[in-house]
């Protein structure tokens, strides 16, 4: 009973939209944050699991395209930097802060689309040789890793972002810009990854009930 109040002191912080109160609920209920997390990952992963599932648009392109355009924004930004440090009067001072970030976003999505084409945690050659129950049981290991260091991250992650909206800590280099808005990308991802590891394990399930073939090989790149 204490961890489901604390679940729901947390989540009123949440809707009450103070950053500071929130922060202190989190604080103040630690088994109570990592219960709510767990439940974030597990359900939003399935959620977002069942969205993939029912959109194959969104399932195809969301994760391609926000690192595509998360890349091409970082690369101009570091372009038009160089161009002004020594062809104008100057790089204007957030061209060196706001990449880094943008990277953090193009590299937990990129995380989250390779688990999704299985190039992480693979292993591919040695579990080929293994027979088919040992083959399901690896797979089964890999989605409880991915979901264990999800709930980590998420919880983590998303109290370092509590923290800097609490603190109102502004994007160096700007006026208005915070640092919240690019560090929430990091449990936001790591959603998505849940999502992704959900959608592997129903795959692996339905492959290992038709007699399918479990084990594929991963190309990095490669097509969903």
């Amino acid at each position: 009973m204490e961890i489901l109040g604390g679940m729901g002191a947390i989540m009123s912080a949440l809707f009450a939209g103070d950053a500071w109160m929130l922060g202190d609920a989190l604080r103040s209920n630690e088994p109570a944050a990592w219960a709510l997390g767990l439940v974030v990952t597990l359900v939003g992963g399935w959620l977002v699991a069942m969205l993939y599932r029912h959109v194959s648009v969104v399932e195809r392109y969301l994760e391609p395209t926000v690192m595509v355009v998360s890349y091409l924004t970082i690369g101009a930004i570091i372009f038009a930097g160089v161009i002004q440090r020594f062809a104008l009067t100057g790089q204007p001072p957030w061209s060196t802060t706001i990449p880094p970030f943008l990277f953090l976003i193009m590299t937990w999505v990129g995380c989250s689309y390779n688990v999704r084409l299985r190039t992480h945690l693979a292993f591919a050659e040695f579990r080929t040789a293994m027979p088919r129950g040992g083959q399901f049981a690896c797979l089964l290991l890999d989605a409880v890793l991915w979901l264990g260091f999800a709930w980590i991250v998420i919880v983590t992650a998303g109290r370092e972002t509590v923290a800097a909206a609490a603190n109102f800590r502004i994007m160096l280099g700007t006026d208005d810009i915070m640092q919240w808005w690019f560090l929430i990308s990091v449990p936001l991802a790591w959603v998505l990854l849940s999502g992704r590891v959900i959608e592997n394990v129903i795959e692996d399930y339905e492959r290992y009930r038709s007699e399918g073939p479990m084990i594929e090989q991963a190309v990095i790149g490669g097509d969903t």
